[in-house]
């Protein structure tokens, strides 16, 4: 009777619907739940922020020939879509699918998943027992069994703190409507926010460098817009990536960019510098770190990554990293401490299987902390997980990956802040392999 019973996928992004369209495929059923007010939510919060990667790498293969089938045209494979054109060229669209669309529970958040009848201490027929998801919608508790569950929720909803320790800074959640979390339209709805303020970025990742660039562009309107880029770094040559030697080309841009600010004076660099605490003074904030602070400040963009919640999986035997909080096997691979390459060993369903049986962690979630993820990883992670769920093994284990080069790697490489010229340690993924 659980084999009757739907595949559950939590989250409703790219990860989330390319699960769904390889099940659609294999004519397994499924209900996805999705916490905003339509698919593709998390994605709509970043839509003006154009993507590094192009469509070739963005489109999962089995979507792509459920919307084919459908008329749909793919948009160009070379092109850099933005976060909107990837809801509206093609989230959209393949939810719409007849196939998708009654499965499909937006403003559906889920609050729990279990074993139906045990918690996590009872072992005895547990793998026997269906799933039990208890999800919130139209402010009432519903329950759907389910014979798996694939956890696609990402980490976009919980993003980290300012404070250098990975809590809060003291009086951060009191000054919380003076900062933004992640990368706001600065030249679009939200440049008036910051045009002529005096604003600081936190954070060092490819986020940070876009917002610090965008913030530039509203310089160039009103000289009173002053930046300061706050880094727990020791220096600031540590953030610019692998420059032209990057295989997203508009990624590497963006160091390259960030790196001739710098050389210009247009960026107030303080690094390292360790937030512990935000001060109100009259309209403006300071920023308290140990023995220095930054005075003065109209608004905060807390560039500083995300990280996952595991709240409602309480109830289930789940493992996280104890450092990274992604899925155990896939910590030596992209712990940011130790290179800072995108490009990650060909993985599957052997690498994310938890102890709970049929039970997944993919997509962003899977790389729990580290912010190194590509959609093309994610999709390949749930091609291979349904095909397990399928009873296909051979697909399952056969994991094929085309990725392009992302990033220099930092192990084995001094760097410079305005000079990024060295060679990469990580090579072209471009492999398959077969267990």
């Amino acid at each position: 009777m659980k084999q009757q019973l739907p595949v559950a996928i939590i989250g409703g992004g790219p990860v989330g619907l390319a699960a769904a369209a390889q099940l659609t495929k294999r004519q397994m059923p499924f209900v996805l739940f999705e916490q905003g007010t339509s698919i593709g939510a998390s994605v709509l919060e970043w839509g003006h922020i154009q993507m590094f990667s192009p469509w070739e790498f963005n489109i999962d293969s089995a979507a792509r020939e459920l919307l084919t089938q459908s008329g749909w045209m793919a948009p160009p494979s070379e092109e850099l879509p933005t976060g909107k054109q990837l809801f509206d060229d093609y989230l959209l669209p393949l939810s719409e699918l007849l196939s998708f669309k009654p499965f499909i529970k937006t403003e559906a958040r889920v609050i729990a998943i279990h074993r139906k009848g045990l918690d996590k201490m009872k072992t005895a027929g547990r793998e026997e027992m269906p799933f039990e998801v208890v999800y919130e919608s139209k402010h009432s508790i519903n329950r759907l069994d389910a014979s798996a569950v694939i956890d696609a929720t990402g980490t976009w909803k919980t993003p980290n703190p300012i404070g250098a320790s990975g809590n809060h800074a003291a009086r951060e959640i009191e000054c919380s409507s003076r900062i933004h979390y992640g990368i706001p339209a600065l030249n679009g709805s939200h440049a008036e926010r910051y045009l002529g303020k005096s604003v600081a970025v936190v954070g060092s990742g490819h986020s940070a460098i876009h917002a610090v660039l965008l913030l530039n562009g509203l310089r160039s309107q009103d000289p009173n817009t002053t930046i300061h880029w706050v880094l727990r770094k020791s220096t600031v040559a540590d953030v610019f990536g692998g420059g032209e030697l990057d295989g997203l080309p508009a990624r590497g841009e963006l160091g390259l960019r960030a790196a001739a600010l710098v050389r210009e004076g247009a960026v107030n660099i303080h690094t390292p510098f360790l937030i512990h605490s935000i001060e109100q003074d009259g309209e403006k904030l300071n920023l308290i770190g140990e023995g220095s602070a930054i005075n003065a400040v109209n608004e905060i963009i807390a560039a500083t990554g995300a990280r996952p919640d595991f709240s409602f999986l309480r109830e289930l035997r789940y493992e996280a990293d104890s450092a990274i909080e992604c899925v155990p096997r896939l910590a030596e691979l992209i712990d940011p401490n130790l290179h800072s390459c995108g490009t990650v060993q060909p993985h599957g369903e052997a690498e994310l299987r938890q102890r709970e049986h049929n039970f997944y962690v993919v997509g962003g979630k899977s790389y729990g902390r580290a912010p190194t993820f590509l959609l093309a990883t994610g999709y390949e992670q749930v091609r291979s997980v349904v095909a397990a769920l399928a009873g296909d093994w051979d697909s399952a284990r056969e994991i094929k990956l085309n990725l392009p080069e992302t990033g220099v790697c930092s192990i084995s490489r001094p760097k410079s802040a305005l000079n990024v010229t060295q060679s990469s340690c990580c090579g072209t993924v471009n492999q398959n392999r077969i267990v």
